[in-house]
């Protein structure tokens, strides 16, 4: 059998978990069915090689994994049911066997699983330097529901579905460069875990969608600086977030206000959600969060104004200009 079809045959599903599949894997295209009252989302991310991911700091497992998840997580952000995906992948002609190119796919299927996505295409090829993966994915969302970053009105109530910080903390620590601060073994694995194999919020977002009100997402995959700057200049407000009111790993606490800040204001992949809900809805929303076991804290307002993230830290404030986590710049 020719080598690249014996590869085919070893990542297609024997079944797929979705009906709405009609074709997957074996033609050249899939073909998929939209269920009716329901539009389908799509979105696509490329990883490469020591610009997203370093093979010091992640496993191939962990490497598939975080290319699926971090697709997976926009599609949260949208409120959407995540449904299926493909991926085309770019092995370099030395340094990568074949045997960690399917532990890569271990890992995405691991992360499909945990989302009942079906695998229904992709392509792979080889490349003179750094492996890419470029992960697409679909999902669907009721037609009636649209959590666009052009929804937030001053007035508003800006909040995250969980603590931030807890990734890039983890880089550092396997990067080691945490300044020397001894952390107890447990948080290491815990802040660690938190930067190979982030949790997209499916959950929550679906709930909010399922909630029918107004409603700005945005999910953190490059830091809540940024990810607010782009509701602010979406909508045309103004973000002001509190620093003592942002959740935060309580390990974080061991370092330095300047490092804390760094990793919960400008790190990447949290792949918690950035939420805006007007103040009349707030208290419906955290009754049903609270029901159904997902985190929700208050971080901050929507003020009208010129777009801005302003930081309020006591009697301080300041405006953020960082634009986010910027993968391995500056960290070598």
């Amino acid at each position: 059998m020719d080598k690249e079809f014996a590869w085919i045959a070893s990542i297609r599903q024997k079944r797929m978990l979705s009906e709405d599949v009609e074709l997957g894997i074996g033609d050249d295209a899939a073909i998929v069915r939209v269920p009716d009252g329901y539009d389908q989302v799509l979105a696509v991310d490329t990883m490469v090689e020591d610009v997203h991911f370093s093979r010091a700091t992640m496993a191939p497992e962990d490497i598939g994994y975080k290319a699926l998840a971090v697709n997976i997580s926009d599609l949260a952000a949208m409120g959407a049911v995540p449904k299926q995906y493909l991926v085309s992948l770019a092995v370099p002609k030395q340094g990568w066997p074949d045997e960690e190119t399917r532990r890569i796919y271990a890992g995405l299927e691991e992360a499909a699983a945990l989302y009942g996505m079906d695998l229904i295409g992709g392509d792979t090829v080889s490349t003179a330097d750094k492996l890419v993966i470029s992960v697409t994915v679909t999902g669907i969302v009721e037609t009636s529901v649209r959590l666009l970053r052009a929804n937030a009105r001053p007035g508003d109530v800006i909040a995250v579905t969980g603590p931030l910080g807890a990734s890039l903390a983890g880089l550092d620590l396997l990067l080691d460069q945490t300044n020397g601060v001894p952390v107890p073994e447990m948080d290491q694995d815990q802040l660690i875990r938190s930067h190979q194999r982030p949790v997209p919020q499916v959950k929550a977002g679906r709930l909010f969608a399922e909630l029918g009100i107004r409603a700005a997402l945005n999910d953190i995959s490059d830091g809540i600086s940024r990810e607010a700057k782009e509701i602010a200049e979406a909508s045309g407000v103004r973000m002001v977030l509190d620093w003592k009111r942002i959740p935060k790993p309580d390990i974080l606490a061991l370092f330095d206000e300047e490092k804390q800040k760094d990793w919960v204001l400008h790190g990447g992949e949290e792949f918690q959600l950035v939420c805006v809900f007007s103040g009349k809805h707030w208290r419906d929303v955290c009754l049903l969060a609270e029901q159904h076991g997902i985190t929700i804290s208050p971080v901050g307002m929507v003020e009208a104004g010129e777009p801005a993230v302003i930081l309020i830290d006591g009697q301080e404030s300041e405006t953020l200009t960082k634009s986010g986590y910027d993968h391995f710049r500056d960290r070598e």
